[in-house]
């Protein structure tokens, strides 16, 4: 590896570090039910979030519960001994991406035959802590 690359390596896990991510891979749902759910949560405090993803009726609300909770414990890992409730975590990003598609034939009438796209999607959620803001009496 030259080493120019290996700087700009070096560079990217540095400013990974500092990002609090989580990602779920090969979810069997298609991406368009998925990102109704997710662009629910965008930008929305952790807390309330996961209270609006536990009581939504939707199957995807369960698993981006599941990940956000996943992502929550990596942001702990990475800030021990930090309170969640100091630091306003919210929901910085939330991206729902196109999975791999499997291909199926359904049998038609006259001898035909359908094709049925099982869909999947790959989903990931960043967090971040949003800076507290101090008023001022101005």
């Amino acid at each position: 590896m030259g080493s120019r690359k290996q700087e700009i390596s070096q560079s990217s896990k540095e400013g990974r570090k500092s990002q609090y991510f989580a990602m779920l891979r090969n979810n069997p749902t298609s991406p368009r039910k998925m990102r109704l759910v997710a662009d629910m949560v965008r930008g929305v405090e952790v807390n309330k979030a996961l209270n609006m993803l536990h009581f939504h009726p939707k199957e995807a609300s369960v698993k981006l519960e599941k990940l956000l909770m996943s992502a929550i414990a990596n942001w702990q890992a990475k800030n021990e001994g930090v309170r969640i409730e100091d630091t306003n975590l919210y929901i910085k990003e939330v991206y729902v991406d196109s999975g791999r598609v499997l291909k199926r034939l359904r049998p038609a009438p006259q001898g035909r035959a359908h094709r049925i796209r099982k869909r999947s999607n790959h989903v990931t959620i960043y967090l971040d802590s949003q800076k507290q803001v101090e008023k001022t009496d101005a």
